[in-house]
């Protein structure tokens, strides 16, 4: 069964291949030229929802899974929430967005909050839309540490643990992240349909 991704990021790519490793997992931009599709929504879901829609209009009849999520620092009145991918603004890098939240936290003398990253999926079938989430609690720091990930990862302390996702080893990303709960109940739906 193939699984088209609606979206250009090769981090969640990447991490969605991973995940779905049983199924032929494409990105939307190996069958269709690279285009914007404008996120308008106020919430993670709908976001992901006009991604998914917008890729399946264009590729009807197949199965399309698009993913929004971000991180949120209720500290700070829950920024960059929606906005993470381009919180330090429209063609900015992954760096270019953590660096901007740990100036954030370090304007208001905050080394380390409580967090949280919240994935949302939405999957465009022939049978109807479906959504799911997952989420991840947690403390950001005022600093990036370590490599791995992508993204927020080298600011955020996972609930239970030391190390930021930057430090820590895949495997146990993946075991704990949002996008690995919101992926494994949306696998349940790819399989029932």
């Amino acid at each position: 069964m193939k699984i088209i991704v609606a979206s250009s990021n090769k981090g969640k790519i990447k991490e969605i291949k991973k995940y779905f490793s049983d199924f032929e997992v494409v990105p939307y931009s190996e069958l269709l030229e690279l285009f914007e599709i404008e996120e308008n929504g106020k919430t993670f879901k709908e976001n992901a929802v006009i991604k998914a829609v917008t890729i399946y209009e264009k590729l009807p009849g197949n199965i399309v899974l698009a993913d929004d999520s971000g991180i949120s620092v209720p500290a700070l009145g829950n920024i960059p929430g929606i906005y993470s991918a381009r919180f330090a603004g429209e063609n900015a890098t992954d760096k270019d967005n953590l660096y901007k939240l740990i100036d954030e936290l370090k304007k208001r003398d905050i080394k380390k909050t409580p967090a949280y990253y919240t994935a949302a999926i939405a999957l465009a079938t022939p049978y109807g839309v479906f959504t799911t989430h997952g989420f991840m609690r947690g403390n950001v720091i005022d600093e990036a540490r370590g490599d791995k990930g992508f993204g927020y990862d080298p600011m955020f302390i996972p609930q239970g643990y030391e190390k930021t996702l930057g430090e820590l080893d895949e495997d146990i990303k993946k075991n704990i992240s949002h996008r690995s709960k919101a992926l494994e109940l949306a696998k349940i739906i790819i399989k029932t349909i």
